[in-house]
């Protein structure tokens, strides 16, 4: 059993880590945060970039960004050459990240319905969407 003083200063510890992470995250600036996403859009980029497209690749595509009203910007398509798993767990991160930016700072858009492709294509090492 845990002594009550040490058990004290244990929960004032959580309580001020707790509210100092939220202090930092509310008083970043929309300048910040916007380069925050622009960073981590690179990220996502440069591994879609190193996919190859080939017989031994299947093409696929992924729900990228979040509109104010809801759904993606586009989809980004990629292969199965890299580590997908990484990608979802990036892709995901970025949806929720800017997600929460829009609402914070009152960001708008159309309300425009995006498509995902219906099919895609290897053609000459590209994966090649049909809408």
């Amino acid at each position: 059993m845990m002594p009550k003083h040490l058990l004290s200063i244990l929960t004032l510890c959580f309580a001020l880590i707790t509210f100092q992470c939220e202090g930092d995250d509310a008083n970043k600036t929309q300048e910040v945060e916007q380069a925050e996403l622009k960073s981590l859009k690179s990220k996502i980029e440069t591994l879609i970039n190193t996919s190859i497209c080939d017989k031994s690749t299947t093409c696929k595509y992924i729900a990228f960004g979040s509109k104010p009203c809801g759904g993606p910007w586009r989809y980004l398509l990629y292969t199965t050459s890299i580590d997908e798993e990484k990608l979802k767990t990036l892709i995901e991160l970025y949806n929720t990240k800017e997600a929460a930016f829009n609402t914070k700072w009152g960001i708008v858009s159309d309300c425009a319905f995006l498509e995902p492709p219906v099919n895609i294509t290897c053609e000459n090492n590209i994966c090649v969407p049909s809408y």
